[in-house]
């Protein structure tokens, strides 16, 4: 930002042709003397002035305009992110949704009944997510981040979760028939009411899971399954798992 303030008077030129010790300078120093007189008699016009104030006062509206008009741009991308995952709906491939899914996640947008079936979401980072009820059927979420996050009542039959950090996750009464969660990090999470069937749990990480309340576990896959908890791969034999260690894994 500019500072105004009024210039010093310039010398009269017959003080400052004085001290020019060279005739070949002369030129110069007068071209520099006129314009230090123009300074010097702007500098005294108070328009100019105003128009600094007048300056200063449109950036301090600008900045209070902007952080006004906050909420609206927030709400208008939380717009068109939510375009993007419903506009690919039941479509393969990613649709830009993994960085929509992210965007609303981290502004604390609740992605309730969120439906990304089929879609290819490949390391996407849902930490604490509220997916309550949401669609995650046959998608591709390898390598992904979840730590945390809230899939009660949502279904994830078919999703690919290989590999996965799904620690402290909430399984609540979903629907995980047939996914794949080999080698997925489970530590702490629940599965009160969940549907574990043909599940593939091969060399998951079970420590300290909540499964006393598991609604199905007939035909899962628990080989090799580390750090169960104590009953837990008795129980789930006798009702149904299995352990199956295949050619290549």
């Amino acid at each position: 930002m500019l500072r105004y303030e009024r210039r010093k008077r310039p010398d009269r030129w017959h003080e400052l042709r004085a001290r020019v010790k060279y005739r070949w300078a002369i030129p110069f120093v007068a071209f520099k003397w006129g314009w230090d007189w123009l300074a010097f008699l702007l500098s005294n016009w108070s328009f100019l002035e105003v128009l600094e104030y007048l300056g200063s006062f449109s950036v301090l509206a600008g900045v209070i305009f902007y952080f006004s008009e906050s909420r609206d741009r927030i709400m208008q991308r939380h717009y068109q992110a939510w375009q993007v995952i419903n506009t690919a709906q039941g479509k393969g491939g990613s649709g830009g949704r993994i960085d929509a899914l992210q965007e609303l996640n981290r502004d604390k947008v609740p992605l309730v009944g969120v439906d990304v079936s089929s879609a290819f979401l490949q390391g996407l980072k849902l930490e604490g997510a509220n997916l309550l009820r949401a669609d995650f059927s046959a998608a591709d979420m390898r390598g992904s981040d979840l730590t945390g996050a809230d899939f009660a009542y949502a279904d994830l039959h078919a999703a690919n979760l290989r590999g996965s950090d799904l620690e402290h996750a909430s399984f609540e009464h979903a629907n995980l028939n047939e996914a794949d969660l080999v080698g997925s990090d489970l530590a702490g999470a629940r599965f009160d009411g969940a549907d574990l069937g043909g599940v593939d749990l091969r060399h998951a990480d079970l420590r300290d899971v909540q499964w006393q309340q598991l609604k199905n576990i007939r035909m899962a896959n628990i080989a090799g399954a580390k750090n169960a908890p104590a009953g837990f791969v008795a129980w789930a034999l006798k009702n149904g798992a299995v352990q199956i260690e295949e050619n290549g894994e």
